[in-house]
C-alpha cells in the first residue's frame, strides 16, 4: 500500500502510540504525518560517558559504541565549544526527552548545550576568581560528586581538596584511582594506589587530567564555593557521611575507630 500511494520513502521513523486496532491506511497516514513519541530519559549525576551510553542504549536503542567514540573525538566536540581531551564531565546530568534512535551527535549536542546553560557567565567569573578554568572546575567537581553521598558534605569535601591543592598535597582521592582502573573496583588495595596513571591522585599532586564522571550542578557549585576549613583528611563512616580531621594521626585514629565499629557490628 505504501508503494501504491508513493509513500514508501516518506514515512517518518520513530515510536508511535496506536490506540487499539487501526487500518493499514490509517497507520500509513500517521507515519507520513510524523509525530513519533519521545522517551523521557533521566541521566543521573556521577555517571561516566560509557555509563551514559549504556543508559541511552537501553532507553532509546542508540549505538552506544558510536556515542563513546564521538565523545572522544576532538574534531566533533570542539564544534560544541569544548576544549578538552574528551566530553567526560561536559554531559550534563538531567532529564531529557529524546526520540527513539535519536542520532548520537544530536544527543551529545543537547547534553553539552545544557551544560553551557548551567555553567553560565557568573560561574565562569567565580572560576576566574579562584584562578581556575572551566575544565579544572569540572575535574574537581567530578571528584566531589564521587566522594560525597550527603549533599551537605559537598562544600566540606571541596574545602578539604582546595586546601590540599593550595598546600601542594596530593588529593589522595580513591575515585580517581578507581577511574584509572576502569571502574572495576570499589575498594582499593595499597597496590591499587600505586597504579601508574595520571589519574592516580595518590602518586600525582594536583588535579588529574580531566573529569572522572559527569558532575551535577550541586557538585559544580561546591567546587566553586568551598567551605574554608582546617581539615586535611576525611574518611567514610559507612553510612554516607564522613569523619573530617585536621592531622594524619587523627585521620588514622578515625579509620581505626570505623574499622572496629565494622568489626563488632556497631
Amino acid at each position: 500500500m505504501a508503494k501504491l500511494y508513493g509513500l514508501e520513502n516518506r514515512l517518518k521513523a520513530g515510536k508511535y502510540d496506536f490506540e487499539g486496532p487501526t487500518t493499514a491506511f490509517s497507520a500509513l497516514k500517521r507515519l507520513k504525518a510524523g509525530g513519533a513519541l519521545t522517551q523521557r530519559v533521566t541521566i543521573p549525576e556521577g555517571l561516566t560517558v560509557r555509563q551514559i551510553a549504556g543508559v541511552l542504549q537501553k532507553a532509546i536503542e542508540i549505538d552506544s559504541a558510536r556515542f563513546v567514540t564521538l565523545a572522544q573525538n576532538p574534531r566533533f566536540f570542539r564544534k560544541l565549544g569544548v576544549r578538552a581531551p574528551s566530553l567526560e564531565g561536559y554531559l550534563f546530568p538531567d532529564t531529557y526527552r529524546f526520540y527513539w534512535q535519536t542520532p548520537e551527535e544530536k544527543i551529545l549536542e543537547t547534553m553539552v548545550k545544557r551544560f553551557h546553560q548551567v555553567f553560565a557567565d557568573s560561574l565562569k567569573q567565580r572560576a576566574t576568581q579562584l584562578r581556575m578554568n572551566v575544565h579544572q572546575v569540572l575535574t574537581l567537581a567530578s571528584i566531589i560528586e564521587k566522594e560525597a553521598q550527603v549533599p551537605l558534605e559537598r562544600p566540606l569535601i571541596s574545602g578539604v581538596f582546595h586546601r590540599r591543592l593550595k598546600l601542594g598535597m596530593p588529593l589522595q582521592a580513591d575515585p580517581t584511582v578507581i577511574y584509572a582502573l576502569g571502574g572495576r573496583k570499589q575498594r582499593l588495595s595499597k597496590a591499587d594506589t600505586r597504579v601508574n596513571s595520571p589519574y592516580n591522585t595518590y602518586l600525582h599532586r594536583g588535579l588529574p587530567p580531566g573529569p572522572i564522571c559527569n558532575p551535577g550542578r550541586d557538585s559544580i557549585l561546591a567546587a566553586l564555593y568551598p567551605v574554608e576549613v582546617d581539615y586535611l583528611y576525611f574518611v567514610a563512616k559507612g553510612d554516607g557521611t564522613h569523619i573530617f580531621t585536621k592531622s594524619l594521626n587523627s585521620h588514622i585514629n578515625a579509620k581505626n575507630r570505623i574499622r572496629r565499629m565494622g568489626k563488632y557490628g556497631h
